[in-house]
């Protein structure tokens, strides 16, 4: 809990405004601030985080301003630029990715082709070469026979 108190002083002097918080241990404390009077000496506090230079900035029509404004607006326009140009280096990273993809898909199926044929002339060879070991025993198992007769 809270409570702000102001001491009355002059239209547009700094005031002190004392704020009483509870505490669980001594009761009340009091923690004077300096808050600014506005320029028509209005009871209306700005808030610490409001004051600032931008106070300084509020006339539109100051050279001040319009400078500000102007690097403002050219950051911005070079933040938008760069920030196209790196959605088109990603847009071409990604296309030559894409190309790239293609190319290796192509090439494993040539490959799988190659590795069907001499996987294919492998099983023929050794299919023949079977065949002939197996002949050849047989020539000289019915050859080794006829011999001993």
């Amino acid at each position: 809990m809270s409570k702000i108190l102001q001491q009355n002083g002059t239209p547009g002097v700094n005031r002190i405004s004392v704020i009483h918080t509870q505490s669980h241990v001594s009761g009340l404390q009091q923690v004077p601030q300096l808050v600014p009077s506005g320029p028509g000496g209005g009871d209306k506090a700005v808030p610490r985080s409001k004051q600032s230079k931008k106070s300084s900035h509020l006339d539109g029509n100051s050279d001040e301003y319009s400078q500000h404004r102007e690097r403002n607006n050219m950051a911005l326009k070079n933040n938008q630029l760069k920030s196209k140009q790196k959605a088109q280096a990603t847009l071409q990273r990604v296309n030559q990715l894409k190309e790239e993809n293609e190319w290796l898909e192509a090439k494993i199926k040539l490959l799988t082709k190659e590795l069907s044929v001499l996987k294919d002339l492998f099983l023929e060879h050794a299919h023949n070469l079977a065949d002939n070991v197996q002949s050849s025993s047989t020539e000289n198992i019915t050859h080794f026979s006829s011999a001993g007769q």
